[in-house]
């Protein structure tokens, strides 16, 4: 149950703390216990000849049943139960808990109980003996418990009106009334228990309460309702405040204003309700508007030009980020100085966001002003391409923005640019999408780019949804390789059978019931036998990386991690002679491990533009399947096992290997050493707090042997996180102590990376969320389960709205909460304490 503890206001000053539940919070329904009626019948002669059977043989004691209803205001809330059948011999008792069809979080204040009991006068005939109103809320809106007897009203049903005139409490007390009130209190443990005087006192309780019986001519029912630790209060049912919605759609408010209730606790608040016809186009703005936008205004508008107060209005709009909504009253404003904007590359995507596109005759004047416009830049290209906008024109002139991007660029975004042809509707007019025409087309120039087109086509084939769309995609691809292209599909086609066959290698091992060092000698036979073709194959292009050609695996080379997934540690013989190491996963989806790493180069590439080197190191990754894929094998250890073995310390571990006594600004470390750490953390500390990356520990941060720190396993991202109450980033005090301590100069210069990097960052915010907007379709787990707050959730974390120097304020805060933030600590070493359990 939940229980709100709160301070009594003035007039409970003087008081302790007042415990107490609010009735919205009672997930239960009403209850109501019948126990006995206290009643001495006086039955009426009846004629044997207006009824079926003689009175004269009926029991004294009439066969009594009782129904209860809920009523508020004069209806009823609920149907009538009644009690089931008890034969009467001696008193009218039964015992029986009766659960009515409301919840305690529904029931109004002026909720009431009617109670009638009825008498079985024969067959087809029920005679109302009493009945009786309880009103469930008394004094200070606190809701009846326990114990209660309530006066019957003789001959008469209850009729749970406001006004009822069957009421439980008349007023009228007597001895009994004032011992009961007495019991209930010492029930509550107001009143000191003494058991061998409490005996004494309810045997004379006891023998009073007979003599009163026997004397009084009063109907009575004694009833129990449920009891709970703490009062109970009603509270009124709090609505969430609706967004105000804008008026593009419909003129006016969307909403409609009601001012408060007399009496009510909110004063002159208002409430608001949705207006039901809000998705509706109000014809008077619409005509408006189609006035205005008209084509005969547009030699008008051509020349006009914007005051500097609207410039500035202008400016403002043009700085929204991409997931911003425009109000009527901008989109208006956009259209108005459409001319004049021409000439600036940012206000393209937010004056296509203005056009109302089905209306012909202005999508028409939109689609010419295109070729007008002044070239847009890459990242508004992408978002142009996403699935805000379904005009053919406008998505082939973003493909057409897009055709300055060299091949390394394009590598970096060619995820997110296959995803966003699910946004083409192109269905079976392939020849329609001019964004399908120009991926095959650099595919076909580019081995590289086309190895990794193949396959990220492939893992959508396994999308039952698109894989018959991507499926004439892959094929159209193939046919547009020439007979010089030949090698190229044969080599595609064996990577295929390589991936089939490592796949089917890893289910048949994790399904083996042996030891780990048996399973991995079997991995060793398989490979060693010529006849599954792994050991030795003509040279291959890797599909982790097709820069590399591989001409087989070297079983003695080959492991297995110690994992519930049990990973396979390959190592590939290469056609010049050297070793290139993989991990093939079999059993888990990597698209999110790609999405990451791939924004974790993406973003390396940003900030190497801005001449800032990270020294980030962001190894491949390859889904090839939505249950298997390759990663890139980097030898390091993780932090967890390097302060274990070095006492908590990484200048102990750094000296074994690294040790230049000269170096004292670096504690005897190589100068190169402690570089490589302190802007590796910094940069990774900026990129995992932007992308929200979550279940951050010692075990899944390594260190490479040249002193780099870098994360892996991004399983949670946008801020999920299994533990309660994570740091923003994950640097910790040893981390800390590596440079030096707080005080020290490489701990200074590592903020200052931090500061650097994240507003580098910020300025290519726009790109960034619209690389995350052209995925929320793509069945990236993360992602999938709120694809409406994934691009807002990154947004958030760039803080867009503060300048440069207010960023850097914002961040060292960010890194002051990380380092002393206590409940992290905790779930470290609780984590740790598990990892060393398990091994």
């Amino acid at each position: 149950m939940n229980v709100q503890r709160e301070v009594s206001g003035e007039k409970f000053k003087n008081m302790k703390d007042y415990s107490y539940c609010l009735t919205g919070k009672l997930d239960l329904n009403l209850s109501v216990r019948i126990n006995s009626l206290e009643w001495k019948p006086k039955r009426p002669h009846l004629d044997a000849s207006t009824v079926p059977y003689s009175a004269e043989k009926r029991s004294p004691y009439p066969d009594l049943y009782l129904t209860c209803q809920v009523f508020a205001g004069d209806q009823a809330l609920t149907v009538v139960l009644k009690t089931s059948y008890k034969p009467m011999t001696t008193k009218f008792t039964w015992n029986e808990w009766i659960a009515l069809p409301i919840k305690y979080r529904d029931l109004p204040l002026n909720a009431q109980l009617a109670f009638t009991v009825w008498d079985a006068a024969s067959p087809r005939k029920v005679v109302a003996i009493g009945g009786s109103t309880l009103r469930l809320f008394g004094p200070f809106n606190i809701i009846l418990t326990g114990p209660q007897k309530l006066r019957m009203w003789p001959d008469c049903e209850a009729d749970g009106s406001e006004h009822t005139k069957t009421p439980s409490d008349t007023g009228e007390r007597d001895e009994m009334d004032r011992f009961e009130k007495l019991l209930k209190k010492l029930d509550r443990g107001d009143i000191p228990r003494t058991e061998w005087l409490d005996n004494q006192a309810y045997r004379q309780i006891e023998q009073i309460h007979k003599k009163l019986v026997a004397q009084s001519d009063k109907m009575l029912l004694n009833i129990d309702l449920l009891r709970f630790d703490f009062p109970v209060i009603f509270n009124e049912h709090e609505y969430e405040a609706k967004t105000q919605f804008s008026s593009s759609s419909f003129g006016g408010s969307a909403v409609n204003s009601i001012p408060s209730f007399p009496g009510s606790s909110t004063g002159n608040s208002i409430f608001t309700v949705e207006d039901p016809e809000m998705s509706r186009e109000n014809p008077v703005e619409a005509k408006h508007r189609r006035l205005v936008r008209s084509h005969r205004n547009g030699p008008l508008d051509r020349e006009l030009k914007p005051n500097p107060k609207i410039r500035d209005e202008l400016a403002q709009i043009l700085r929204y980020p991409p997931s911003h909504s425009l109000t009527a009253e901008e989109k208006d404003l956009l259209w108005k100085f459409r001319f004049y904007l021409t000439r600036d590359k940012r206000a393209l995507t937010k004056f296509l966001k203005s056009v109302v596109w089905s209306d012909p005759a202005e999508a028409k004047q939109a689609v010419d002003l295109l070729p007008a416009w002044v070239d847009v830049d890459v990242d508004d290209a992408l978002e142009l391409l996403g699935s805000s906008f379904e005009n053919r024109e406008v998505r082939s002139y973003a493909v057409t923005q897009l055709r300055s991007a060299n091949d390394d660029d394009l590598l970096l975004f060619l995820l997110q640019l296959v995803q966003g042809l699910k946004f083409e509707h192109i269905d079976n007019n392939f020849g329609e999408s001019n964004l399908v025409a120009f991926l095959i087309e650099r595919a076909v120039k580019n081995p590289i780019l086309g190895n990794y087109f193949h396959w990220y086509l492939m893992i959508e084939c396994e999308d039952v949804a698109v894989s018959k769309m991507y499926g004439k995609v892959s094929y159209q691809y193939m046919s547009a390789m020439t007979a010089s292209g030949i090698q190229r599909r044969e080599s595609l086609r064996r990577q295929g059978e390589l991936i089939e066959t490592l796949a089917n290698l890893s289910k048949s091992i994790k399904q083996m019931r042996e030891s780990r060092p048996k399973k991995i000698e079997k991995l060793r036979e398989f490979i060693s036998d010529p006849k599954n073709g792994l050991i030795s194959f003509k040279p291959l292009a890797l599909p982790l990386d097709p820069r590399i050609e591989v001409t087989g695996i070297i079983p003695e080379q080959t492991g297995i991690f110690k994992s519930s997934l049990l990973p396979l540690h390959l190592t590939f013989s290469c056609a010049d002679g050297s070793h290139y190491q993989a991990i093939f996963k079999s059993g888990d989806d990597l698209r999110q491990d790609q999405l990451v790493i791939q924004l974790i180069t993406l973003m390396d590439d940003l900030l190497r533009k801005e001449n800032l080197d990270l020294k980030l190191m962001p190894y491949k990754v390859l889904a090839t399947g939505a249950d298997h894929g390759m990663v890139q094998f980097v030898a390091s250890q993780s932090l967890a096992n390097v302060l274990n073995e070095n006492n908590g310390s990484l200048l102990m571990f750094w000296r074994k290997y690294h040790l230049d006594e000269r170096s004292v600004d670096t504690f005897g470390v190589r100068p190169e050493v402690m570089d490589a750490y302190v802007k590796s953390c910094a940069g990774y500390c900026v990129i995992m707090y932007l992308l929200g990356v979550g279940d951050r520990h010692l075990d899944n941060l390594l260190l490479s042997p040249n002193g780099n720190i870098f994360h892996v396993d991004f399983g949670f991202i946008l801020g999920r996180d299994p533990k309660p109450f994570p740091a923003p980033m994950k640097i910790t005090k040893e981390m800390v102590e590596a440079m030096g301590g707080f005080n020290s100069v490489h701990y200074q210069s590592f903020k200052s990376y931090c500061f650097t990097a994240y507003n580098i960052l910020r300025k290519s915010a726009n790109l960034i969320l619209n690389l995350f907007g052209l995925m929320v379709d793509a069945n990236i787990p993360d992602i999938k389960a709120e694809p409406d707050k994934a691009v807002w959730k990154v947004e958030e974390r760039f803080q867009l709205d503060l300048t440069d120097d207010e960023a850097i304020k914002f961040f060292q805060n960010l890194i002051s909460e990380s380092v002393s933030a206590l409940i992290p600590q905790i779930a470290e070493t609780i984590h740790g304490w598990a990892q060393h359990w398990r091994k």
